[in-house]
């Protein structure tokens, strides 16, 4: 739990990527602990909030799960800009999905603030007897791109804790006061669970 006195950070995250890639998935396994194999396709934008709790900071995460149809695409930058994360996912199965990711990542550097926090995520490792993308292009890309990587799986939760802790970490070691993206509060505010979906 974070100490007494320690500060309050609301973050705004977004996660982009295809359709299928598994972004839905792995907030709902983050904020919900739930996964189902048959998710249906987000429609515009869904929206989740979660607290965590380092020792130096209560992270709140205002989450944009964004729709990853290619007729939403031209509202994304809604999302993204002012973000002080993104999560840019890919399938490990589909290389279509990861061709599509690194035009995601892309699009983010070129019009995202620069302070942002970006994390590629190669989703669906459960998966691996129908890998397409090995492990090692993945975290190349990354490396070329000044990304941070990981190899997630919704279905049993490998990574996903993790790579939110991770990113609340490096969030409350920056400077809120520089970052966009980020609210300072005096306190942390209790843990509210909601979820909305817009269209």
């Amino acid at each position: 739990m974070a100490r007494t006195g320690s500060k309050s950070l609301q973050a705004k995250l977004v996660l982009l990527g295809d359709m299928g890639a598994g972004k839905t998935s792995l907030v709902l396994r983050f904020v919900k602990g739930q996964f189902s194999e048959y998710q249906e396709s987000t429609i515009g934008a869904a929206f989740f909030t979660q607290v965590l709790s380092l020792n130096e900071a209560t992270v709140k995460f205002d989450i944009w799960d964004t729709a990853g149809q290619e007729r939403y695409h031209s509202l994304a930058p809604m999302y993204y800009r002012g973000a002080a994360a993104a999560i840019v996912v890919y399938d490990i199965t589909s290389k279509d999905s990861f061709v599509r990711a690194k035009k995601w990542v892309q699009e983010v550097q070129r019009q995202a603030n620069p302070s942002l926090t970006m994390f590629l995520v190669a989703n669906k490792v459960d998966l691996e007897s129908k890998r397409e993308v090995g492990n090692e292009e993945g975290e190349q890309y990354a490396k070329e791109n000044g990304l941070s990587f990981l190899e997630t799986s919704a279905k049993t939760a490998h990574n996903v804790n993790e790579l939110f802790f991770e990113i609340a970490k490096r969030l409350a070691r920056a400077n809120p006061a520089r970052q966009a993206g980020i609210k300072l509060h005096s306190r942390p505010q209790e843990n509210r669970r909601r979820l909305f979906c817009c269209v």
